[in-house]
């Protein structure tokens, strides 16, 4: 093994080095850890280059809990020799168009957490002062309210003017996000499968466009299963010899997607409604697929309290086995939308 130094992160330098290593018509393969500088090594290797690259998950890459040293050095030949010994677990890569519409989306969940910080600021400025709304929150008729308050201190009427204008600006970008998703769905690749899922309970739109971009297409899965290890919603297992020790989620797959197909999961907390308006438009297949989804989940939740367990734990099964109709919607509406 053979450290060959360091080397600037620009096309130039990158291809210079891959020339240098190919000498001779090797066949290269060459791996970097996912991070905040995306895929575009990645793509710039695959693409003009012609190398095999893989973009490897860190939090898969085996690790001796006794090694306390960490170095640029020894994390590259680290990764060399796990890659020789193919022990590395490489991401999803998605194209460009994807990673897109993927970054728009993942705005927008930023836009409703500010929101959310906005909201709970104001609620607490609010207790602290004694001050309680009678009704339903967060409403135009609660922002009249709001706007109505007053105050003996001049600082906290310029507080809560303050809070006001935060609250409104982060309303207005989460809207200004959410036209953007509808303007650009319909003409993205994966417009099938967010048309398909919405035949689902809890799945309108935006809940379906971010669960679509975080998977990607699920065909490329081979089983549920796989798409459900993926998200982080299998169980944990420590077992030695006879005894089996099952316990809480593994959560190490993509915790955006997890967090979307557990708030859906709670629509199945109330009676099972009606089948959605919307799903008469889609193909047969996909419909009875919906139905069945909509009794069965429904069902799985009332069978897991009747056994005493949490509602939190129900909802995660549920979310679970929302997975796997998720995968076989998929397949059906590819079948249809390529006929």
């Amino acid at each position: 093994m053979r450290f060959w130094g360091r080397t600037a992160n620009t096309p130039a330098a990158v291809d210079r080095l891959i020339k240098k290593l190919g000498q001779g018509g090797r066949e290269l393969t060459v791996c970097y850890e996912a991070g905040p500088c995306g895929y575009g090594l990645y793509r710039h290797l695959t693409g003009k280059r012609g190398v095999k690259c893989l973009v490897v998950a860190p939090s898969m890459t085996p690790r001796r809990p006794g090694d306390r040293v960490k170095t640029n050095r020894r994390d590259a030949l680290k990764l060399a020799k796990l890659l020789r010994a193919e022990e590395l677990t490489a991401v999803w890569v998605p194209d460009a168009a994807h990673e897109a519409l993927r970054d728009v989306v993942r705005a927008r969940s930023t836009a409703v957490s500010v929101l959310t910080r906005c909201r709970q600021h104001i609620s607490s400025f609010l207790l602290r002062q004694g001050i309680h709304y009678v009704g339903k929150p967060w409403t135009q008729k609660h922002r009249a309210w709001l706007a109505a308050l007053e105050f003996e201190q001049a600082a906290h009427r310029l507080l809560l003017v303050e809070l006001l204008v935060a609250l409104d600006q982060a309303q207005a970008r989460r809207d200004r996000l959410t036209d953007h998703i509808r303007e650009l769905v319909p003409s993205w690749s994966l417009v099938w499968l967010v048309e398909a899922m919405q035949a689902l309970r809890g799945y309108d739109l935006i809940n379906a466009v971010v669960v679509a971009s975080e998977l990607g297409d699920p065909r490329r899965f081979a089983s549920p299963r796989q798409l459900m290890g993926f998200v982080g919603l299998n169980v944990s297992e420590d077992s030695s010899g006879d005894t089996v020790r099952r316990g809480h989620l593994t959560k190490t797959g993509n915790k955006r997607a997890r967090k979307a197909l557990v708030e859906a999961a709670w629509t199945y907390s109330r009676p099972s409604a009606t089948t959605k308006p919307q799903a008469a438009r889609l193909p047969a297949p996909v419909q009875q697929i919906a139905d069945k989804a909509r009794h069965r989940l429904s069902r799985r939740y009332r069978h897991l309290l009747a056994r005493g367990k949490l509602k939190q734990v129900a909802i995660a099964a549920v979310a679970r086995e929302t997975l796997g109709f998720i995968w076989a919607i998929a397949h059906a509406a590819a079948s249809a939308h390529q006929s």
